[in-house]
């Protein structure tokens, strides 16, 4: 386990965040990269955002931290990670894509990175900021979201050795993936739940009868 998350892989990680084109293509490549370390990011990804509605000032911030449940965001987190990453693959197979599963997933969560920098960074420069002066706190948040898009659209294009226009198309189809794969497994829950309430049903039936 010790090799995932080795001093290496670390340093490969910042320099993807500084050299993206490079640091996506060798991480395909030469396994420069690592899929906990990338998990990782997701998972501080999650505190982060929970950390800035809990903590980012009354000015930017109008949030009741009663109803933030950092648990239930991790969850919620981690399964669009999931889901972003199984949808990618599913569709660059069919589309000729070089990645491997473990290549998008390391792509996703290492450009969660700069969003997790930039809304941490944020949420401590909320708590000096005037109300006049909101504009600083939504660009800060602003460049860290876009630079980390910005990451993912490079990784995925890196990984599967895409040209931008093809890239752009395939990120859309993942959305589209994404849709379906939660309206199937909402039809499945809904049929399981049906299955499960005919054979409650049989069962309280025939306690009755006996």
């Amino acid at each position: 386990m010790a090799k995932y998350f080795s001093k290496e892989k670390w340093k490969y990680l910042f320099y993807t965040i500084t050299h993206p084109m490079d640091g996506y293509y060798w991480i395909r490549h030469q396994e420069r990269g690592s899929v906990p370390i990338a998990v990782l990011l997701v998972v501080l990804f999650s505190f982060s955002f929970s950390a800035n509605r809990l903590l980012a000032s009354f000015v930017v911030n109008d949030i009741d931290p009663r109803v933030v449940d950092s648990f239930f965001e991790l969850i919620g987190v981690l399964a669009a990670y999931l889901l972003l990453c199984v949808s990618n693959w599913s569709i660059t197979c069919l589309m000729n894509g070089e990645g491997r599963l473990k290549d998008i997933a390391i792509a996703i969560g290492y450009g969660t990175a700069p969003i997790t920098i930039m809304m941490l960074l944020g949420t401590i420069v909320s708590r000096f900021v005037a109300d006049d002066e909101q504009a600083f706190y939504t660009m800060i948040i602003a460049a860290g979201i876009a630079y980390g898009v910005i990451m993912i659209l490079v990784g995925i294009m890196q990984v599967h050795n895409y040209s931008l226009g093809k890239t752009l198309i395939t990120l859309f189809l993942t959305l589209v993936a994404v849709f379906i794969i939660i309206f199937l497994l909402l039809l499945l829950s809904n049929l399981l739940g049906m299955v499960v309430n005919f054979f409650r049903s049989v069962y309280t039936e025939i306690i009755f009868r006996t």
